[in-house]
């Protein structure tokens, strides 16, 4: 079954996540890969995370579709304009990528290249109708493509931590309406903020991937708290990082608690592993998936 066919079924859904290094090298990425085959409905490609340069998703995606796997292919609307987010668009079609998840992006004064322009053409709403009309032969003004249409399974983010949350909630609305088939959230670390959101949109009937940050230190907790909006890692969990001799397994606990906790309330779980991709079979064990 395709990924799309698994959402079409009802499945509970599991993705994970893999980072493009900054060069060509590929083989650690696709190891990390390898160790989780058949473990995981999908492969997320971030697409320039954090806004690094790195090895673009699109090629890492196609890799990927080549080796079996079925990839989740980033989008950001930050460094593109409506021309090559459609041109790009259509060359993940080409290469049998159907699954897009389609991002706003981070702001390029948090990576590598703060003194990198803004494109944001289109914001994400404004890409998942795009997708949608070259889904149907033409593109964003109306021109006819040429041959069969592509196909896509299109994704967007949403943020349940977010405060206020009324704008979250609104903007998820219109990517339904745009054409969302799924949602993968910004990572959770506290129930109760998860379960207030999932009441309020219980009306929501496309499947709410819940996404899991795999911590590495109390540091990383602490600056996520700090310069992360929407993210909020409790202070007995930190605690728990700093008190740890080995942060591999405490990070692996954490995870797998909160996977069991959150698993009653959404119809999948996605796994940010960070560069830790070589645990991330731990985790699917430790939890039960």
């Amino acid at each position: 079954m395709t990924f799309k066919e698994k959402i079409q079924a009802g499945k509970f859904l599991i993705t994970s996540e893999l980072g493009p290094d900054k060069g060509i090298q590929t083989q650690g990425l696709l190891d990390d890969a390898e160790l989780i085959r058949n473990k995981v409905d999908a492969l997320n490609v971030t697409d320039l995370q954090s806004s690094v340069m790195r090895l673009g998703s699109l090629a890492v995606s196609i890799m990927l579709k080549q080796k079996g796997f079925e990839p989740i292919y980033q989008l950001t609307c930050r460094d593109r304009n409506r021309l090559a987010l459609q041109s790009d668009l259509l060359s993940a079609a080409a290469f049998g990528i159907e699954n897009v998840l389609i991002v706003t992006g981070d702001h390029p004064t948090l990576g590598d290249h703060p003194q990198a322009k803004l494109v944001f053409d289109l914001d994400s709403v404004q890409l998942l109708q795009v997708a949608g009309k070259l889904a149907t032969g033409h593109d964003m003004n109306g021109n006819k493509l040429t041959g069969a249409p592509p196909r896509f399974c299109l994704g967007a983010v949403v943020n349940p931590g977010s405060d206020p949350l009324e704008p979250q909630i609104m903007k998820m609305d219109k990517k339904v309406s745009a054409g969302a088939e799924f949602f993968q959230t910004q990572a959770v670390f506290d129930l109760k903020t998860f379960e207030n959101f999932i009441s309020k949109i219980k009306y929501i009937k496309i499947p709410v991937i819940a996404g899991i940050v795999l911590l590495k230190s109390a540091e990383m907790a602490n600056y996520m708290n700090k310069n992360v909006p929407g993210i909020s890692v409790p202070d007995n969990l930190i605690k728990e990082m700093n008190n740890s001799k080995d942060k591999t397994a405490t990070s692996v606990q954490i995870a797998a608690g909160l996977i069991k906790e959150l698993k009653p309330l959404c119809r999948g779980i996605h796994i940010m592993s960070i560069g830790w991709g070589k645990i991330v079979p731990q985790v699917l064990q430790a939890s039960g998936l």
